[in-house]
């Protein structure tokens, strides 16, 4: 470490380095979670499948995700993001491009149960890492960077691999996009550290401005995790509870929305790859918004609850009345033009419901991340069943969208029930 008096003086910005790497590795999750969506026409071509499989097929990654997500955070805290992070992006690599491999329902189904596996407790463990990387100011705008790649791995993954798909089937799609994770990991694991403390390249004005106002022991490795406490907190419920909503609306758009494009709306697979990135690509914005919205209003009005859960509030409440409106005009037009309003603002509230966890979470951020996303994930896992069922069975592609209206409903009540103020902690 320089100590000369110029340097001392002048932050290091190794942190925002470490921005760049979660903001890759969010670009490369997305590309792998939806590279399937787009796939899917192919693959229910080759097999045979009717939607309701497909809606098996794609809520098997959910469940698997929502299971092991609460022990996939839990490994952050225990050894570490730089560790932990490996062996998800690892894992989660391996099965996609297994899933290239696969020779039918049982064995695709297994496979993406596997990937969903690997895959848990990445976003956990991107949370844990912003707050031991940024001063807690910036925090809802350092989530926001990961929901930017999150949006930006989105855009390009229908129309890249529709093109893969044109090129070379869609069995090689998956091993390529597979392989872009491997070597995140080599990067990652070679330059990264847990703490800024550890790490060579920052400052002691860098660490000075990270650690303003934080409380030691929140930055400490804890292998003990009062999991009785936790579990108790009608808070942590809460904010679970309010994810659900999130879960639910964002794997429409992960699973069924290049179908949903090309057999409801009619479009061809050129317009049906470009409008499904649409909403991704105004969703980065959106990301960006919310991330700054969330951290100035609370900052502006002193008032957490204002800073977090109004945003959150106000982005369910109008993404609902959006689909609503989806589901009763014939314009396929004006339905892709509402499907970016009904994304954008569910989007806006990402960054409020992370930063929730780590106000609440402190040192078990975490568990405390991956419970949200376990819970949330539940509506993650219903969603696409649902849309496979209503289209089989009842012959609706409209029956979702009033469900999905009436899930965000549940979501804003829940949102004004959080308090982000409270520690899951503090409560007996």
């Amino acid at each position: 470490m320089n100590d000369t008096p110029t340097t001392a003086l002048k932050p290091t910005r190794t942190r925002y380095k470490v921005l760049w790497l979660v903001f890759t590795l969010a670009v490369i999750t997305y590309l792998d979670r939806l590279c399937i969506s787009a796939a899917a026409p192919a693959i229910t071509q080759e097999f045979g499948f009717t939607p309701t499989q497909m809606g098996y097929i794609f809520s098997a990654f959910t469940l698997a995700y929502a299971v092991f997500e609460v022990p996939s955070g839990w490994l952050g805290d225990y050894m570490g993001t730089r560790k932990a992070l490996t062996r998800i992006v690892l894992c989660w690599s391996l099965f996609t491009v297994l899933t290239g491999a696969s020779v039918g329902f049982w064995s695709l189904i297994t496979i993406r149960f596997l990937f969903g596996a690997g895959e848990a407790g990445a976003f956990p463990n991107i949370a844990r890492t912003v707050s031991r990387w940024l001063p807690a100011a910036e925090q809802g705008r350092g989530m926001s960077v990961s929901f930017l790649g999150l949006a930006a791995g989105s855009a390009i993954a229908t129309p890249l691999v529709f093109k893969l798909i044109e090129w070379q089937g869609w069995r090689w799609a998956f091993v390529w996009v597979g392989l872009v994770g491997v070597v995140w990991c080599v990067i990652w694991y070679r330059w990264f550290r847990d703490t800024p403390e550890e790490h060579s390249s920052v400052n002691e004005a860098e660490l000075k401005m990270i650690r303003a106002n934080a409380v030691k022991t929140d930055f400490e490795h804890k292998h003990r995790v009062p999991w009785r406490r936790l579990f108790k907190s009608a808070n942590l419920w809460a904010i679970g509870a309010m994810y659900i909503a999130y879960g639910y609306g964002i794997y429409f758009y992960i699973t069924w929305l290049p179908t949903y494009l090309l057999k409801a709306r009619g479009f061809s697979t050129t317009y049906a790859g470009w409008f499904s990135s649409l909403p991704w690509i105004l969703s980065a914005g959106a990301f960006w918004f919310g991330g700054w919205l969330t951290d100035w209003l609370s900052m502006r009005t002193g008032s957490m609850k204002i800073g977090r859960c109004g945003v959150g509030a106000i982005g369910y409440g109008v993404s609902g009345l959006a689909l609503l409106a989806i589901a009763q005009t014939e314009n396929r037009i004006l339905a892709v033009a509402l499907i970016a309003v009904a994304m954008c603002f569910q989007m806006m509230t990402a960054s409020a419901a992370w930063s929730v966890c780590l106000d609440v979470g402190r040192r078990n951020a975490g568990v405390v991340t991956g419970f949200m996303n376990t819970v949330g994930n539940i509506g993650g896992v219903a969603s696409p069943m649902v849309v496979g069922y209503a289209v089989e069975k009842l012959h609706s592609w409209t029956i979702p969208f009033y469900v999905a209206a009436g899930v965000f409903a549940w979501g804003v009540v829940m949102w004004l029930i959080v308090n982000p103020n409270r520690s899951v902690l503090d409560e007996t």
